[in-house]
């Protein structure tokens, strides 16, 4: 069937933060461009390969509190084409061994409202707004956002 049955979810090596860096993003998406910036915590980081090793996303997680952040990326060409909740509910099974049930937080910048109405479809709800500036983009608005455990 399609490419999400046969993910294969592995740590991420140097070779997936190279290859990831390449992905380039439509605008306004371009916003996630990595563009080489260095990466903080690669240990928190899982490659999502297919069948043929190809690289179609990574996950993030990281313990805050009692919840678990979750953070994650698409590659450029399988946005927008629907994959999306398969996706994030892959990394979610992911976790629940390893973190425990618990509650997971992310954020999402707000004018990403094709991700922000999949979160809802998944149960995650608006907890709260934060602005963060970023060298030659300015003030980016988050959504955060939270599903219970």
């Amino acid at each position: 069937m399609g490419w999400a049955e046969a993910v294969r979810i592995e740590p991420a090596d140097d070779a997936m933060f190279r290859e990831r860096d390449a992905w380039r993003y439509d605008p306004p998406y371009d916003f996630y461009n990595s563009d080489g910036m260095p990466v903080k915590n690669p240990e928190r980081f899982f490659a999502a390969r297919d069948d043929d090793g190809a690289l179609v996303g990574f996950y993030f997680f990281e313990l805050h509190d009692d919840a678990l952040f979750y953070g994650f990326g698409l590659r450029p060409d399988l946005t927008g084409r629907g994959l999306g909740e398969r996706f994030v509910l892959a990394g979610l099974e992911l976790a629940r061994p390893v973190y425990g049930q618990r509650r997971v937080v992310l954020d999402v910048a707000a004018f990403n409202t094709r991700a922000v109405r999949l979160y809802r479809r998944l149960g995650f709800t608006e907890t709260g707004r934060h602005t963060e500036t970023f060298d030659g983009r300015g003030a980016v608005e988050f959504i955060d956002m939270e599903k219970p455990g």
